[in-house]
């Protein structure tokens, strides 16, 4: 009897930080639903049916999926409870969220930033979404007309649309390295004199606003294209193509881990396609997402390591490093469980960028989930100011971190080849 009680209120907490979504896919609802699960390879089974897993326990996960998945995974035998996603509502962005930006709020928090400091941003337009909003590129560096002989690092956020605090961060940390700048802080000025620190907050706009329609969370996912059987949209984090399809993605356009017709099929990956291949003198990229608080890092497609052991090693020493900071877990992406097509694997298997995936706070659903409200942002700023500048540090050459000279803003060392 307790241990039924414990399973309500764990299912009742998950609903409770979750929104209506009925019919968001088209003609099928989407249901919660905790599901046996004891390792990372039952984890990837699961994920391979197109279940977007979004909490990870020792022995189950708790995902969202259509009803076919459901019916799927109750077949199977693993299925433990599920819940209708129609039944529950959340207020959004408005009033009790005002913190947090939508589009238009953005587009005038970027326009007051280049007026404020135009001797050390440039706005970039990127391109336009597949409903045509603009996505932006903050271009920030000491002399950013000329910075694109030094060494580079990009930070992006809103892949996922629902994941709002990964806008924000970005956002932040722009903003505090211009303000600090100003302010004649020694170590963002020895930064931004030998970096070019570009700041993309937004990869996914369409979807980020239909996530907040009617002043509702509505926990969508993907972006808004509408697929040839009605339904909408692609997991632009899916859809990147270093080995594109391979596993922890679906071809069911209803599922929130659809990954598109084919690689980079999407407008939005796209551009961020265009814009590594343009700036050559990037060393380190950096997606941010939410929720769970870890560091992840390649390979997400295959449990094996990253074969190069000085590579594997840089990006298990500086994630450890950031670790220590921030208390997030660090570990390789693929020991949660196999996801193909996402920006990381291609970030680095295709350009050997340093790469890392930050799941922000909260750690799970009962910290909020998808939606902590605004009061959790600055805990999220706090903690991962430091991991910020520790990576734009070693932007110059990330491999200087297995020579155990962890000097946060060493700026000597020439780019590697």
């Amino acid at each position: 009897m307790i241990h039924q009680l414990k399973l309500v209120i764990l299912c009742l907490t998950f609903l409770l930080v979750l929104p209506q979504m009925a019919g968001a896919n088209g003609s099928e609802d989407l249901y919660i639903m905790k599901i046996k699960a004891k390792d990372k390879h039952e984890r990837t089974q699961i994920a391979n049916l197109g279940i977007s897993i979004e909490r990870v326990e020792s022995d189950y996960v708790m995902g969202t999926g259509t009803k076919s998945e459901l019916l799927r995974i109750e077949s199977l035998g693993q299925l433990i409870h599920s819940f209708p996603l129609k039944n529950v509502e959340i207020q959004g962005f408005p009033s009790e969220d005002r913190d947090f930006h939508d589009y238009n709020e953005l587009l005038r928090a970027i326009e007051e930033l280049k007026e404020t400091y135009p001797d050390l941003l440039r706005v970039e337009e990127l391109g336009r979404s597949i409903e045509g909003r603009l996505i932006f590129n903050l271009r920030i560096s000491e002399d950013p007309d000329t910075s694109g002989n030094k060494p580079g690092i990009v930070f992006m956020g809103g892949h996922h649309s629902r994941e709002h605090v990964s806008v924000e961060l970005p956002l932040h940390i722009a903003k505090k390295i211009l303000k600090l700048y100003q302010e004649n802080d020694s170590r963002v000025r020895s930064l931004l004199a030998g970096r070019e620190i570009h700041i993309i907050p937004l990869v996914n706009p369409d979807g980020t606003e239909w996530d907040i329609r009617d002043n509702t969370y509505h926990m969508w996912r993907k972006n808004k294209r509408v697929n040839s059987d009605g339904s909408f949209g692609v997991d632009l984090n899916r859809n990147y193509g270093f080995q594109w399809g391979t596993g922890g993605s679906s071809t069911n356009p209803r599922s929130d881990v659809y990954m598109g017709k084919e690689p980079f099929s999407e407008p939005e990956t796209q551009i961020i396609k265009s814009f590594v291949e343009n700036h050559t003198n990037l060393t380190i990229l950096v997606s941010f997402h939410t929720f769970s608080e870890l560091i992840l890092y390649p390979w997400g497609h295959t449990y094996d390591s990253i074969a190069n052991q000085t590579d594997f090693a840089v990006h298990k020493t500086m994630a450890e490093k950031m670790a220590e900071w921030n208390g997030y877990t660090p570990q390789q992406s693929s020991d949660l469980y196999i996801a193909s097509g996402d920006t990381t694997d291609w970030s680095y298997g295709q350009h050997r960028l340093i790469s890392f995936t930050f799941e922000l706070d909260p750690r799970d659903f009962n910290g909020g989930g998808f939606y902590p409200g605004q009061g959790r942002l600055p805990t999220v700023y706090q903690k991962n100011w430091e991991p910020a500048l520790y990576l734009i540090g070693y932007a110059d050459n990330p491999y200087r971190v297995l020579q155990g000279t962890h000097n946060d803003f060493g700026l000597s060392t020439p780019l590697v080849e």
